[in-house]
């Protein structure tokens, strides 16, 4: 049985200043990330849905999984440099997102909303500057 409050010999330090244990080892699986939870399935050490949906975030599976399914995920992921991993599931998670809101236009409809707000906020904005002779 483990003495939580106390340090063993082995762990002690020579230095005044002992810093605290380093994290856990990211191969570690204390438990399984949302994608395998969602999809009922074991999640390994060498998941590669696990660290870009942790199992704190559920949502952000569920919305992704719902329009591209996990497979089309996977498959992204596996293809791609993991650099660029974290970015393209930011974006996948928007994009469905979006979709889910507006599923004629995706995307595309949030981006010309947008763009009408600041046509429509641009033209305001001259139309004061007249007003005050700017």
């Amino acid at each position: 049985m483990e003495n939580k409050g106390e340090a063993s010999p082995s762990i002690i330090s020579a230095s005044p200043t002992s810093s605290p244990p380093p994290p856990p080892s990211p191969r570690m699986v204390l438990s399984p990330c949302a994608a395998c939870k969602i999809l009922r399935r074991r999640c390994g050490e060498n998941c590669v849905l696990a660290p870009y949906f942790p199992p704190t975030e559920p949502a952000k599976f569920t919305i992704a999984h719902r329009v591209f399914g996990a497979s089309n995920i996977i498959k992204l992921l596996q293809e791609l440099p993991e650099s660029q991993r974290a970015d393209a599931v930011n974006s996948m998670v928007y994009e469905a997102g979006a979709r889910i809101r507006d599923p004629v236009y995706g995307c595309a409809g949030a981006i010309y909303h947008l763009q009408r707000q600041v046509s429509e906020l641009q033209a305001q904005l001259a139309k004061a500057q007249v007003e005050i002779g700017y």
